[in-house]
């Protein structure tokens, strides 16, 4: 019989409810032709071509077409990345090496732009890149590029972006990932974070030197003081008890003050004997005879007239 456009035949062997329907078309005398399914997957797009002209774009899944009079041509929509190293020199002459991470996509409604009108993206999107680095980084000297990533990284998006738009091509981000100076520059700059440091930490020793001083001479300040303290008390009462002892000893037997102190010296004498002799740790020489005692009672006294006489000279 006659072959129509479509048919639809039906496998009766095929369970209850369930009908497998195909769709073909044959060949007319007019277009001469072959249907084809294309499938596209869901992270492409098809670009379909009639005898080399635009059609339309296929979205993903199974597409038909006639071949040879369309044609397809997939595109991957997926985020892509490119590295690119640039080599420049800063405002203060020092030549760095810049590496930028470039990630970049299709934009789904403009892929027949992409198609048709770039023939190397990632070459071009190199040469934006280099050409953002070039004119961005010989403003700023070394340490400012170092603290201008994040600008630098901004500029080269906007650049990238703004260029590369006509083409169906968006710029997702711009990372500088990486950025090395020569080796003696860097080197040097290691010695001058050093020395840096270095004096940083002398300044700081000396701070804690200084703070040490001050707070030991504050200490023995006041451990002098605290001492004459006690030592002014010690004085007062022992003058307070030589003063009881003299006034007692006169009432009691008669003595006059001139002899209680010459025998309360010579009862220190033979106290402080007494006790080198019994501690047993501390030795002292001192010239000793029978008249040892009456010396010392002599020298105590004439440091008394004398001290007396020079009161009643002054």
């Amino acid at each position: 019989r006659k072959a129509t456009s479509f048919e639809a035949p039906v496998d009766f062997s095929a369970p209850p409810f369930e009908v497998q329907v195909i769709f073909y078309q044959l060949p007319t005398q007019k277009q001469q032709g072959m249907p084809c399914c294309v499938c596209v997957d869901a992270s492409q797009r098809a670009v379909v071509q009639r005898f080399g002209q635009y059609a339309y774009t296929a979205g993903p899944g199974l597409n038909c077409i006639l071949f040879p009079i369309y044609t397809a041509a997939n595109v991957s929509i997926k985020v892509r990345q490119i590295d690119v190293r640039t080599e420049t020199k800063t405002k203060d002459n020092v030549t760095l090496r810049v590496t930028a991470a470039i990630q970049f996509s299709v934009n789904p409604d403009e892929v027949d732009k992409y198609f048709f009108k770039l023939h190397d993206p990632e070459r071009q999107i190199t040469a934006h890149v280099e050409d953002s680095v070039r004119s961005f980084l010989p403003t700023l000297d070394l340490d400012h590029a170092f603290e201008s990533k994040e600008k630098m990284a901004n500029e080269i998006k906007d650049s990238v972006s703004k260029s590369m738009a006509p083409y169906g091509v968006i710029v997702n981000k711009a990372l500088v990932v990486d950025m090395q100076p020569d080796a003696s520059v860097l080197a040097a700059m290691n010695q001058i974070n050093a020395a840096r440091r270095n004096r940083e930490a002398a300044l700081e020793k000396a701070e804690a030197e200084k703070i040490m001083a001050v707070r030991s001479a504050e200490a023995d300040a006041e451990a002098k003081h605290l001492s004459g303290v006690g030592t002014a008390r010690m004085r007062q009462a022992i003058t307070e008890g030589f003063k009881g002892s003299i006034t007692a000893m006169r009432e009691s037997c008669g003595l006059e003050p001139k002899e209680v102190v010459h025998m309360m010296l010579v009862t220190q004498y033979l106290d402080v004997l007494k006790e080198f002799a019994a501690s047993g740790k501390a030795t002292m020489v001192v010239p000793h005879g029978p008249s040892a005692v009456q010396d010392i009672e002599g020298q105590v006294r004439n440091g008394f007239l004398q001290a007396n006489l020079a009161n009643q000279m002054s």
